[in-house]
């Protein structure tokens, strides 16, 4: 998906005054007075990293990529993003004359954006962005050594925003897929590609953070790679490189108060863009795994009331019924802490994990629940994000006079066809009329929220929902499931105070 492309004027600095050095002798003089050549002068500064090596082997495999974008109606419009939003990722391109849905194109009618791709065969498949090559109406590649190729998009996917592409050409230089899951923060990365259309151009860091979530774009199963990288416009789809010249990711994304770089960058994993490349080579199209939970972090005051030892792991907020984790007797309030083997250290790690599984495939999962660790098989199912859309949480119905639970939350009664739009069974869900008490505030419990759950129990009625808030002591922590205003699940921690104080 293509965001806005903000124009950035770059201005070149000089310095505004200079101070005298003395520099090593790097001629000699003969005898009759003439410079003469000397050896080369010998480093003062030594155990710096050197790249030349590196970009002698790898460069010629990394390519332009001009994209002619057609019309695109109303599209881009839907796709701005919000103006308030103080910080944002942001998808960046080379110059192009004009860029579609921009002030330079005001009608939409289209124009040529530029990014960058590598080579990963000698017959001419070339890697690059979605968001490079959306809406592309013809797409052309411009090898190092300015051979220019009509390309064919092979496929393209918008959830991990992978595209591959095809020139015909055959005995052609391509680059070597390293591992991602040996990437580490800390060690050194190039990025090679064209910003601005300056093509060829290095830069390169160091790896800053792994298994980043995105959460300002559709990307839930992309674990990317944060580096320090300097990427701009245009560097979109080149290659991020790791010492030994092996790919470990492409370059997508950076994060950007004004949209030129700020010193922090994304690269879509290697082994995510394999995996999609070669669905995509095969079929046309990417098959992804699904479990059928939602899914949220879990915080310290979280932890204490699901008595884990640690705030490791993805809680189960909701349960798709009928989807795959229930049928494997996965429940609302149970904590995902590994799976094949593979340690879930926070909630966003799960969807890329099973999203890059095949739908049939079978993973095993362990989970907490109630004090103890549990096995169970999961058969996963294949992805339907219309799955993960909720229901919005209703208005409430006439409320209890007054609040009789430790938290001062005042329950109403559901309708039957409040319940029917939120998708709950008929004796599912209490509605928040008001909330009395002062800790239930500071969590975020809201009027208009519906409470599902309190620890494991289900409530139905206002007056269910004072019986097991009534147990709730001061000091200890209670996990409420709640459905809050705008459809979403989740579990908020409440630790009930004593207000008589």
């Amino acid at each position: 998906m293509k965001s806005p492309v903000f124009a950035v004027a770059l201005v070149a600095l000089t310095a505004a005054g200079t101070a005298a050095v003395v520099l090593p002798a790097a001629t000699a003089q003969s005898s009759q007075g003439q410079a003469t050549s000397a050896a080369p002068a010998v480093p003062l500064v030594t155990g710096l990293p050197d790249f030349t090596r590196l970009v002698d082997r790898v460069a010629p495999a990394v390519v332009n990529i001009e994209v002619t974008v057609g019309p695109r109606g109303n599209r881009q419009a839907q796709q701005q993003l919000p103006d308030d939003m103080p910080e944002f990722f942001r998808r960046f391109f080379g110059p192009g004359s004009p860029f579609p849905g921009t002030p330079q194109d005001p009608g939409g009618r289209g124009g040529l954006s530029m990014g960058s791709g590598f080579l990963v065969s000698a017959d001419g498949y070339v890697i690059t962005n979605h968001h490079v090559v959306d809406g592309a109406t013809a797409v052309r590649v411009t090898l190092p050594d300015r051979r220019g190729f009509d390309a064919d998009v092979v496929g393209s996917d918008e959830q991990s925003d992978v595209a591959v592409l095809k020139i015909d050409a055959s005995g052609l230089p391509f680059l070597r897929a390293g591992r991602a899951n040996d990437v580490k923060p800390g060690q050194w990365a190039v990025a090679i590609g064209s910003p601005f259309g300056l093509d060829q151009s290095v830069t390169a860091g160091i790896v800053s953070a792994v298994g980043r979530a995105n959460q300002y774009a559709n990307q839930r199963y992309v674990p990317f790679i944060q580096t320090d990288v300097a990427i701009n416009r245009g560097n979109s789809g080149g290659p991020l490189l790791n010492t030994s010249g092996e790919v470990i990711g492409i370059n997508s994304q950076i994060f950007s108060n004004s949209g030129g770089y700020m010193g922090v960058s994304f690269a879509i994993p290697i082994d995510v863009v394999m995996n999609v490349a070669d669905q995509l080579k095969a079929t046309g199209q990417v098959r992804r795994g699904q479990m059928g939970v939602q899914v949220q972090e879990i915080r310290a005051d979280a932890a204490q009331g699901l008595g884990l030892p640690d705030t490791r792991g993805a809680l189960v907020a909701d349960v798709v019924a009928g989807g795959a984790a229930a049928k494997a007797g996965i429940e609302r309030g149970d904590v995902i802490r590994e799976v094949d083997g593979v340690a879930i250290s926070q909630s966003s790690d799960l969807p890329p994990m099973i999203g890059a599984k095949a739908p049939g495939s079978r993973v095993a999962v362990k989970i907490w629940r109630e004090g103890r660790t549990r096995d169970v098989t999961v058969t996963l199912s294949e992805l339907d994000e219309g799955l993960a859309a909720g229901p919005r949480a209703p208005s409430t119905g006439a409320p209890a006079a007054r609040s009789s639970n430790p938290l001062g939350v005042v329950g109403s009664e559901l309708s039957a066809e409040q319940r029917r739009r939120l998708d709950l069974k008929p004796d599912e869900g209490v509605a928040v009329a008001r909330v009395e008490g002062l800790a239930a505030r500071s969590a975020g419990i809201q009027p208009g929220d519906v409470i599902l759950q309190v620890g494991r129990a289900n409530v139905a009625t206002p007056a269910e929902l004072d019986r097991e808030l009534g147990k709730a002591k001061a000091g200890e922590t209670v996990m409420l499931l709640v459905r809050n205003r705008s459809g979403g699940t989740q579990f908020i921690a409440v630790t009930p105070r004593d207000e008589s104080k």
